[in-house]
């Protein structure tokens, strides 16, 4: 597989009581993104549609994201990537966590030995952090699992699935 499009979900989060800890991903609205595999180690980002959003890696959320987590694996390639951003940023559907939760999914495709969801949503977190200064995954972690998920540790850091 050379290339993959992913559909990354919207989320909300700050659910009731479960402030920055309980959230849920929305079905049919979210992010799409394509990813292109490519000889060159790294994240470029090559298009970026729907927002005005960084093209420059390390000033963009999926672009951290992604890179925390192919330094991780240390692969011997990298990926180009294309984001149709179809959230407002800063309109409270879980904009950024969308990108960074595309980007590290998109990337576990391609593994011969896939990561957790768990252990994606942590390097997603980085990217997270790009945009608020501090890794959460209250958003993210929707964005990732599907459904309601809640973050119960974050030392050790610990998501779980509800039904």
């Amino acid at each position: 597989m050379q290339e993959i499009t992913i559909f990354s979900p919207a989320s909300v989060a700050n659910v009731n009581c479960g402030f920055d800890t309980l959230g849920f991903a929305l079905q049919d609205l979210g992010d799409e993104m394509i990813l292109r595999k490519v000889p060159k180690k790294g994240i470029k980002i090559v298009k970026i549609t729907g927002a005005n959003i960084p093209l420059e890696t390390k000033k963009n959320v999926a672009g951290v994201a992604g890179l925390a987590l192919l330094e991780h694996l240390n692969l011997d390639y990298g990926f180009e990537l294309e984001i149709k951003k179809n959230l407002r940023i800063g309109g409270g559907l879980g904009g950024s966590a969308a990108s960074a939760a595309g980007v590290v999914f998109g990337i576990n495709q391609f593994l011969k030995k896939p990561l957790s969801l768990e252990e994606l949503t942590y390097f997603g977190m980085k990217g997270e952090a790009v945009a608020s200064g501090n890794e959460h995954a209250d958003n993210l972690a929707p964005s990732i699992y599907g459904g309601f998920t809640l973050i119960t540790s974050y030392k050790p850091f610990h998501v779980v699935q509800l039904p």
